[in-house]
């Protein structure tokens, strides 16, 4: 089959390789993919901002794929059936963790993509009880940027504890943040957009956002809660500052550049709560996709033929994705 590698050695390195089609092991499915996003993780692996936990590895894990056989102990998987593979691919399920319903935060967790091979190939392999049923109603280019731009907005704005009609700031406007602001948008929230493209702005303002400025500029009202999407540290401060009392500021990404020093007064005082993203569970999964699908919430996707796969990891290290990037296979 055909595969995309990387070392994880900087630069969005990716080679072409022919990989032998893999076996799906017990409790597993094997799919074969028709489409897999590009999301900014699969960025920081490529680059060797996350360190390697295999190499070399396919990355993707915002895969849709259709079964095309499953491994033993799989009961009641018909062939052809349509699942989604996200970036969580196992927990240890008896970790302290596990057992209070925070699988996320499992020591034992891996990841696909970054411990397995992903999605950027023509099969890839998925224990059954991490693969996603999708609706029927999306297509499989759309629903590709759910599984992982999708879900952990989800879990960011639930971390960002945004209160009923509260005003949220969303710092950065890529695939994550357009998605997220759909949510919120239907939850009757006010979203306020920060971010340096134009083009993201004007995506902003058409998704129905109250306002949408540069990244480093206050918003027009205090905030609520805020979500740090982009994955650039200094913009921590300003998404503190512009925070009213008692709010919030989550950081949705697994990774990000150094955060300058703060001033006590200014950005934290008055019982604000600044805190990380780490993963998704299961049910943040479930639970986001089938919101999504009943609120109609749309990816704005551009997308590349699988032979493109390099060329769409250097467009989003430029910032020239619009939305989001999904290979077609």
């Amino acid at each position: 089959m055909r595969a995309w590698l990387t070392d994880g050695d900087g630069h969005q390195a990716l080679r072409l390789a022919d990989l032998p089609i893999p076996t799906p092991g017990p409790g597993e499915l094997l799919l074969q993919v028709s489409a897999c996003g590009v999301c900014r993780t699969d960025l920081h692996v490529s680059d060797g901002d996350l360190s390697v936990h295999r190499t070399p590895v396919v990355p993707g894990h915002e895969v849709v794929g259709h079964v095309a056989a499953v491994g033993a102990d799989v009961q009641g998987v018909d062939l052809g059936r349509r699942f989604g593979v996200a970036w969580l691919r196992m927990t240890c399920g008896v970790c302290t963790w596990c057992r209070r319903g925070a699988e996320n935060l499992c020591r034992r967790s891996q990841y696909t993509g970054w411990d397995e091979h992903g999605g950027f190939a023509d099969y890839v392999t998925v224990p059954r009880a991490y693969a996603y049923a999708l609706p029927a109603t999306l297509g499989d280019v759309q629903a590709a940027p759910l599984l992982c731009a999708g879900i952990i907005g989800y879990r960011s704005l639930l971390r960002a504890a945004v209160p009923p009609a509260g005003r949220l700031g969303i710092y950065g406007f890529g695939a994550s943040a357009h998605l997220t602001a759909q949510v919120a948008l239907a939850q009757g929230l006010e979203v306020h957009v920060l971010t340096r493209d134009a083009q993201a702005r004007q995506l902003a303002l058409d998704l129905g956002a109250s306002s949408a400025g540069p990244a480093v500029g206050p918003p027009p009202v205090p905030l609520d809660s805020a979500i740090v999407f982009a994955p650039a540290g200094e913009l921590v401060p300003h998404a503190l500052a512009a925070l009213d009392q008692g709010g919030t500021v989550a950081l949705a990404g697994i990774h990000m550049s150094d955060i300058p020093p703060m001033d006590y007064g200014r950005h934290l005082f008055r019982e604000k709560t600044l805190t990380s993203v780490t993963s998704n569970t299961r049910a943040d999964g479930e639970d986001f996709l089938r919101l999504a699908a009943r609120l109609q919430v749309s990816a704005t996707v551009t997308t590349y033929p699988f032979d493109r796969a390099r060329d769409a990891l250097v467009d989003l290290a430029n910032d020239a994705v619009h939305g989001a990037a999904v290979l077609q296979l």
